[in-house]
């Protein structure tokens, strides 16, 4: 066990007082990154729980405020071969979510457990699909969870030539089914699906769009609203006057009960991002009270271009929407994509421990550079603009240790990442006050032998503090970070 306090303060303009990070890691266990699961589950009960599934078994451990371990829990009600776990932590209890491969078809099962990780009855079947010869090939069901996390909805989505179905599940915290429903939105065209979130009243929102042209950029993008138990979406359609939208991101408003996008568009459909989309949808008359196009300006544009000269925008990608107290929100995006090469022509990236390109004659290369984040107010005129600088780049990783973490204050962002510049990775921290005024920070925790964090996987379990997962060799660690 170590503690590591470190001596960089960060002024936030909200409050005019600085705070410091304390990080302390958990003990290291027995995990292999190559097969293993890994998750931070979030407090319950006074105690933080983290689960992997090991050669050992599938195990909750539970922190105290130290991080030292209170107690290891072996879930050994699962089945031989499960995968999509998902939990969901409440103050006395939790709800586990997973899939599991038995014979020749995959079953959705939910279980619900104690504040201390013990199984509360039995574990509850959901459904189950049968799968193709070769077996399961993808992940079959998908959860969507309200942000009070009174409702949880288990789902499956199809895209049809004639539209989408959806078959769905409402279910309450105590993993009572509720409601059933099995829809169809019917479409003259190829509709591709997109996001789906569920809000606090029960209503299901679905994000689908018909695409064009060699980028697949969207001609028609809609938000389809399905109430709580209700057999038929109703569908609002973005007015895109002719331009495409590239990506987006959707958020609701449980408060003000609006449902708000973000996210860029072209003025062409093979052409390079042109602006930002800024629409909010009303959930009462289904249509948009605001959408605006909002042309990316000359001041944004020198912002972004200081790296990359030409078309700097197209590859950024929405990650986040906050919305704000006034109404408007923060988009907040990341620059990255993905790139294949031969084992031929090596090049010089940032290798981890836990994989080697050189099993394939294909490397796979993962790149996450700069996040920009950008504030508007209710009428969509931006307030301020925040670039965070990095460039991270690794190869046949997945992306695990590329990108970042984020800690949403409600007065500040701070975003945890790896910077790869260097024979070994280190920590900086980047944090956005009220104002937009970035401070980029760098530190080197020390401790349980330095081990590589995984930031993407970290999660925020209360105002100030996140849990990042870190491994060393065949080892797993948490580690927690108070603001």
């Amino acid at each position: 066990m170590s503690k590591l306090k470190l001596a960089l303060v960060l002024l936030l303009a909200a409050c005019n007082v600085g705070f410091a990070q304390d990080v302390l890691y958990s003990p290291f266990d027995k995990f292999d990154f190559r097969n293993g699961e890994y998750d931070v589950v979030g407090m319950c009960g006074g105690k933080l729980f983290t689960y992997r599934n090991t050669t050992d078994g599938a195990l909750l451990d539970a922190y105290d405020d130290s991080m030292n371990k209170a107690a290891t829990v072996v879930l050994d009600f699962f089945p031989t071969k499960i995968y999509a776990t998902k939990f969901i932590a409440y103050p006395d209890r939790m709800v586990l979510l997973y899939q599991a491969l038995e014979s020749n078809k995959v079953v959705q099962y939910a279980a619900l457990l104690d504040q201390r990780g013990l199984l509360k009855g039995k574990p509850i079947e959901l459904g189950h699909i049968k799968t193709s010869i070769f077996g399961a090939m993808k992940t079959y069901y998908y959860a969507s969870v309200s942000e009070d996390k009174k409702k949880i909805l288990i789902y499956t989505l199809d895209e049809r030539a004639n539209g989408v179905e959806m078959d769905c599940k409402w279910l309450d915290d105590s993993l009572k089914v509720v409601r059933k429903a099995k829809v169809n939105y019917p479409s003259k065209s190829m509709l591709t699906k997109g996001e789906v979130s569920i809000a606090n009243d029960g209503t299901v929102y679905v994000t689908a769009y018909t695409t064009t042209g060699a980028e697949n950029y969207a001609d028609d993008y809609m938000i389809l609203s399905l109430p709580e138990g209700s057999t038929k979406f109703t569908c609002s359609h973005m007015n895109l006057d002719g331009k495409y939208a590239t990506s987006g991101y959707m958020k609701i408003d449980n408060v003000n009960r609006r449902v708000y996008f973000g996210g860029f568009y072209t003025n062409s459909k093979n052409g390079h991002y042109d602006g930002v989309i800024f629409a909010a949808m009303n959930p009462v008359s289904d249509s948009f009270d605001n959408f605006k196009f909002i042309p990316f300006d000359e001041e944004l544009i020198n912002r972004a271009s200081e790296k990359e000269k030409r078309n700097p925008f197209d590859n950024y990608l929405p990650r986040q929407l906050i919305v704000k107290n006034d109404g408007g929100f923060v988009l907040v995006a990341e620059d990255t994509y993905i790139t294949t090469r031969t084992n031929y022509m090596p090049t010089v990236g940032y290798y981890s421990a836990f994989y080697t390109p050189y099993n394939t004659s294909l490397v796979k290369e993962y790149h996450y550079n700069d996040i920009m984040a950008l504030s508007y107010n209710k009428d969509g005129v931006r307030e301020w603009k925040s670039f965070v600088s990095k460039e991270q780049y690794s190869q046949e990783d997945n992306g695990a240790f590329g990108s970042y973490a984020i800690l949403n204050s409600g007065g500040s962002l701070a975003f945890l990442f790896n910077d790869f510049n260097a024979t070994r990775s280190r920590i900086q921290l980047a944090t956005i006050d009220p104002t937009g005024k970035t401070e980029i920070s760098s530190f080197t925790p020390t401790g349980n032998n330095s081990p590589d964090w995984l930031p993407r996987a970290g999660r925020q379990v209360s105002s100030r503090v996140l849990i990042v997962p870190c491994l060393s060799k065949k080892q797993i660690c948490f580690a927690k970070v108070a603001f």
